[in-house]
């Protein structure tokens, strides 16, 4: 699993070669410097740079970018070399930000060269600083670790180049400087992405979206491929206005075209050294220069989009980011007057003139009033944030489609077999515990890109002092959510565009797969015993060769005619239940190779149950999308790493929706085969 660190955290490396993975909402120079054991970089020669991108076995971009991958071969280090750090700063060149506290937290991340995350860290708590010392990996014992360091220098590279006692650090500084402004003079800016037309949607096998795609994970994405979750979406416009005293946003520059866009400023209200605003720069919308600032009554579909679905889609999403940004400004803020009155009652008690007496509780008493001054300042501006937000959200929930719906919303009773596939589905709901009230809905781009994984050895605590809450109940409610998932992708298809498999060795959840078997939505009665198993698996695992081979070979109309082409999805119920080493094998293909060609998986399994497989099960858990069937707070967000407690898609008790929707696709799909 991935390891999320904080300042001053290490963490042990499996792999010698890896990546290290770089993503700033501002261009950044990238650099590294190899130290001896006692750490000391020895001279110019032992740092990588853009003007200087290679030494045995590491490697930095020749440019400043948003977005860097630096190549490491541990094994092929100089036997001297003991330490690597990796640096960050901003270019002099180019009118870009010339601190970090204007920019969004940059995020780094080491990964082997399949693209897993072993180590992840956001570099929070940053302001005057224009360099930084992001982390360092370290030899111990024949053994690397990564370690979180978070230094800035508000000198920017010249200073950090000195405190590593470099000879004439500005020299160098000045070197790497002139490398950046010449690949910034060479470099031409990327045209802005295709954007995809509506209804622009896989009409076979193979087919590649046009646009990125969201998803989630802990273990390796947002981002989370399973780490930290990939977010991204189309920029909102939408925003709320500033607050009363706050200066009004001023025009962006619209810069060059593909560059990213710029981060917003703190208001200058805000302490020197304390938060940045993390405010959606998308979000655009605000009162005319001569109108009072007052909320703007939110819209639902106020984001830009070809479609309503659409709008939709790019509005819950920047509501998201939005939560996220400002949650993130709101602890910086706690975080600075927390720091701030421990500093100012460190110096109290440095002075031994003034530890004891009236002079000494009058300053611990000023030192705690400005701390009180500051959190309710940040409270306030983190109230009305969240007061938008709730507003934004009472409007937007209710118009939502059913394939971002919750199973609650009335839509559901209209409910009609769709005949295009939508954008995006629902797979539970998001919160962070400042307002655990605003949920915001967890949509997923389609078709999927990845399997998933319901955890049923997830075991919710019934209170602080009560035992974890019973094995056999968590196993029928992460069933119960398989079927809820696959009841809505089934829903949001079209007819003879999805079909759902089972393999339930055992029969255990013969009972939670009701709804499912009794609607007839099912392309086969569920798979039992061990040759129930063999025969499923090997049946998908042709599928996917021979879609395949015909995809490869440019040649899809040669499949054979009986082939079904639509998405497929195989729910695996009471794993590892009668499976053998080759069905395990065989899952671990379905997993890799499915998606690509529209065979997706859902796991239902403990992974400790699965734990003799050892590390055969591990890149079968890593490659799937971890969700659990009770709340439980695992999956974080690229930008800034919070916990957000992820909440399943639950059915309202002895509600019949579920039923009735799958009654009616099975009604359209026996019509569709007429």
């Amino acid at each position: 699993m991935t390891a999320e660190l904080v300042r001053g955290q290490n963490h042990p490396l499996s792999e010698v070669r890896l990546e290290i993975r770089i993503s700033a909402g501002s261009p950044v120079v990238a650099a590294a410097t190899l130290g001896d054991d006692s750490g000391r970089v020895r001279g110019a020669e032992w740092v990588v740079h853009p003007g200087a991108p290679m030494l045995p076995g590491l490697e930095v971009s020749r440019q400043a970018a948003a977005d860097h991958r630096l190549a490491v071969d541990l094994a092929a280090m100089p036997g001297a070399v003991h330490r690597v750090g990796v640096l960050l700063a901003l270019p002099t060149a180019g009118g870009g930000p010339v601190r970090f506290g204007a920019v969004p937290a940059p995020f780094v991340a080491v990964t082997a060269l399949d693209g897993t995350e072993l180590a992840t860290y956001t570099i929070t708590g940053l302001d005057a600083e224009s360099a930084v010392i992001a982390l360092e990996l370290y030899r111990r014992q024949d053994a690397w670790k990564v370690r979180a360091v978070g230094q800035g220098y508000a000198g920017g590279l010249p200073e950090l180049l000195t405190d590593q006692h470099l000879p004439e650090p500005h020299r160098l500084a000045t070197a790497v400087e002139e490398a950046v402004a010449q690949g910034l003079s060479r470099s031409i800016a990327p045209p802005p992405a295709p954007r995809a037309q509506h209804g622009d949607r896989p009409d076979r096998p193979g087919h590649v979206p046009t646009q990125p795609v969201a998803s989630y994970g802990g273990s390796g994405n947002p981002a989370p491929t399973g780490g930290p979750v990939d977010y991204h979406h189309p920029r909102r416009q939408s925003a709320p206005p500033p607050a009363s005293g706050e200066p009004a946003p001023q025009p962006a520059d619209p810069g060059t075209p593909g560059d990213p866009a710029p981060a917003a400023v703190p208001p200058s209200s805000a302490p020197t050294g304390g938060p940045v605003d993390y405010r959606h720069p998308g979000r655009q919308s605000a009162p005319p220069p001569d109108a009072p600032a007052q909320p703007v009554a939110p819209v639902a579909g106020d984001a830009t989009g070809w479609s309503m679905d659409e709008r939709l889609y790019n509005q819950v999403w920047g509501m998201f980011e939005d939560l996220a940004r400002t949650t993130a400004a709101y602890r910086s803020a706690v975080d600075f007057a927390e720091s701030r009155l421990e500093k100012e009652i460190d110096q109290v008690l440095a002075d031994p003139r003034s530890r004891v007496g009236g002079r000494a509780e009058a300053a611990r008493e000023a030192a705690r009033a400005k701390h009180a001054q500051l959190v309710d300042q940040a409270r306030a501006a983190f109230d009305r944030d969240l007061d938008q937000l709730t507003a934004e959200s009472e409007v937007v929930e209710p118009a939502l489609p059913p394939a971002y719906a919750r199973w609650d919303n009335p839509v559901w009773h209209g409910y009609r077999v769709p005949m295009e596939i939508p954008m995006a589905v629902r797979l539970g709901d998001l919160h962070l515990p400042e307002d655990p009230s605003l949920r915001i809905p967890m949509l997923v781009r389609l078709p999927l890109q990845r399997g998933l994984w319901i955890d049923s050895g997830c075991r919710p605590s019934v209170s602080d002092d009560e035992p974890f809450a019973d094995e056999d109940e968590v196993r029928r409610l992460a069933t119960e959510t398989a079927v809820a998932h696959a009841a809505r992708l089934l829903a949001v298809h079209p007819p003879g565009e999805f079909g759902v498999h089972v393999i339930d060795p055992a029969g255990s959840g013969a009972r939670a797969l009701a709804p499912l078997v009794d609607t007839g939505v099912l392309a086969g009665p569920p798979a039992a015993g061990a040759a129930g198993v063999a025969d499923a698996l090997g049946r998908l695992t042709q599928r996917v060769d021979l879609v395949q081979m015909a995809v490869r070979g440019g040649a899809p109309d040669a499949l054979p005619p009986g082939l079904d082409t639509s998405e497929q999805l195989l729910i695996v119920n009471d794993f590892p239940h009668g499976f053998d080493d080759r069905a395990v094998t065989q899952l671990r293909y379905l997993a890799d190779e499915g998606p690509a060609v529209g065979v997706h998986l859902m796991m239902v399994a403990d992974r400790e149950d699965a734990a003799a497989y050892g590390p055969l099960l591990d890149p079968l858990w890593r490659s799937l999308l971890r969700l659990t069937p009770v709340p439980d707070d695992h999956l974080a967000d690229p930008w800034v790493g919070h916990a957000w407690t992820y909440e399943p898609p639950v059915v309202p008790q002895d509600s019949q929706v579920l039923q009735l929707v799958l009654t009616q696709v099975a009604t359209a799909r026996r019509d569709w085969n007429r």
